[in-house]
């Protein structure tokens, strides 16, 4: 190589091989700060394209967990509720059994009748609290839908505003119709109708909130899946490029010192003029 104070062939080279160097570091040290193999378009454009639709499939998951989370609350609150009127509906039974007694003083009567009346209130208080965001399913005549997937398929809760209906009609036949021991019987019968009743809508408020809780489990399993498979596609490897990141600034202190010999060069020529 001949000895040139226009051309230094050896800097040129040193300063090529930094220029590499620090291209791949800047490209490291952007997968360090940001935890992204591919973190915007300029990283890979295909993938990132990918990426992009794959967060908005999640971003609409998270609307379906959260109208599922509603349906599975509302589900819950109202089987709370059906299960507090049917507990009611045994201390009613044991009440009418003490008023069947034909031996009861008038004044004791009237104190198992209050008893029963403040059972059969508590009935319609527990029907009227059984509400969550805003929605009552024993109280209101529209079912309630949920979203139940990102194609907008959607699972019902049926509403069942009959049982405030039953509960007070039943209040008003006993507080009319039961005032001797004889009257237990029809007593008793009304009291099983308004218990039939509640049974039935428990099973299906059961059934139906079980569909909602499933869809939910499924809808959560599948997010999960998704984000480990986004996170394979875009992550990147934090160790890995950590090691590499020092063995490149390693290299780029090398380039640098090459680079400062190779401009030292042509200064060797004016010995010779000495």
């Amino acid at each position: 190589m001949a000895n040139s104070v226009n051309t230094n062939v050896g800097a040129l080279v040193a300063l090529s091989s930094l220029r590499s160097t620090n291209a791949s570091l800047d490209v490291t040290s952007k997968r360090v700060q940001t935890g992204f193999r591919v973190a915007d378009a300029s990283d890979d454009a295909a993938v990132f394209a990918v990426a992009q639709g794959i967060r908005g499939n999640i971003k609409a998951y998270a609307s379906v967990q959260s109208s599922l989370a509603a349906g599975e609350g509302l589900g819950q609150v109202t089987a709370a509720a059906l299960t507090g009127i049917s507990n009611l509906i045994g201390d009613i039974k044991a009440k009418f059994a003490n008023l069947a007694d034909g031996s009861l003083t008038s004044d004791q009567r009237v104190v198992y009748q209050n008893d029963v009346n403040q059972l059969v209130s508590q009935i319609q208080n527990y029907i009227g609290q059984a509400s969550y965001n805003g929605k009552n399913l024993l109280t209101a005549d529209t079912s309630v839908t949920f979203v139940a997937d990102v194609t907008g398929t959607t699972l019902t809760l049926q509403t069942n505003s009959s049982l405030s209906a039953a509960a007070a009609s039943f209040s008003s036949t006993f507080t009319g119709g039961y005032t001797a021991a004889s009257n237990y019987s029809s007593a008793i019968g009304d009291l099983g109708t308004l218990e039939l009743l509640v049974n039935s809508i428990s099973a299906q408020v059961a059934a139906q909130s079980r569909s909602i809780s499933l869809q939910k489990g499924f809808v959560d399993d599948l997010v999960d899946a998704t984000k480990k498979g986004l996170g394979a596609l875009v992550d990147a490897d934090v160790a890995a490029e950590s090691a590499t990141l020092q063995s490149l600034q390693v290299r780029q202190q090398l380039n640098i010192q090459a680079l400062s010999i190779a401009n030292q060069q042509p200064n060797t020529l004016l010995s010779l003029f000495r």
